[in-house]
């Protein structure tokens, strides 16, 4: 797999998210019953961060919960020795029944991902409201799912492949397209 180009760097990035975080909050008309929660694994560093922009904005916090959707996956690939998925756990800080959820997740592909943390919060609490917040938006739908807020669309061919790399994970912030 090569790299093919890189998409968004760094700043970039920090620009979508600042829109992304405006947008939310317009939506919303503020951040009242609202709470992020981020998909495990970078789904959860970009929560974090609309959570900082949220808060500078609107000088007051946001909550942020982790889910983990292992068990709630279609296509479990992840599995240990004992071909057993494994588990890490979701955190959510506060209830959310009655609340505004937005879920957040790096990139939307397929739609699994998003279905599988739909089904895992329903099983927590009874939100008022889901709404989707996704770094990127590369197409090819298998589930009608839809992101309400999208940092950039990137049309993809089906054999391409879209590697976001976060600092806290990857120390270094880029989106890139990688050819098969």
């Amino acid at each position: 797999m090569s790299q093919k180009a890189v998409v968004l760097d760094q700043q970039a990035i920090r620009r979508a998210l600042t829109r992304i975080a405006h947008e939310i909050i317009e939506r919303n008309k503020g951040i009242e019953n609202c709470i992020l929660v981020g998909i495990k694994t970078r789904g959860i560093h970009i929560a974090k961060r609309l959570a900082e922009r949220i808060g500078q904005i609107e000088g007051e916090s946001i909550q942020v919960g982790v889910l983990d959707i292992t068990l709630y996956r279609d296509d479990l690939t992840e599995k240990t020795e004992n071909a057993v998925p494994e588990v890490k756990g979701s955190h959510i800080p506060t209830d959310i029944n009655n609340k505004k959820v937005i879920l957040v997740d790096d990139v939307l592909y397929t739609g699994r991902t998003v279905r599988a943390g739909m089904d895992a919060l329903m099983d927590i609490g009874r939100s008022s409201q889901i709404q989707l917040a996704v770094l990127v938006d590369r197409g090819h739908r298998e589930l009608p799912i839809r992101a309400d807020f999208i940092g950039k669309n990137i049309p993809t061919s089906s054999s391409e492949r879209i590697v976001v790399a976060l600092n806290e994970v990857d120390e270094l912030d880029q989106v890139s397209i990688y050819e098969n």
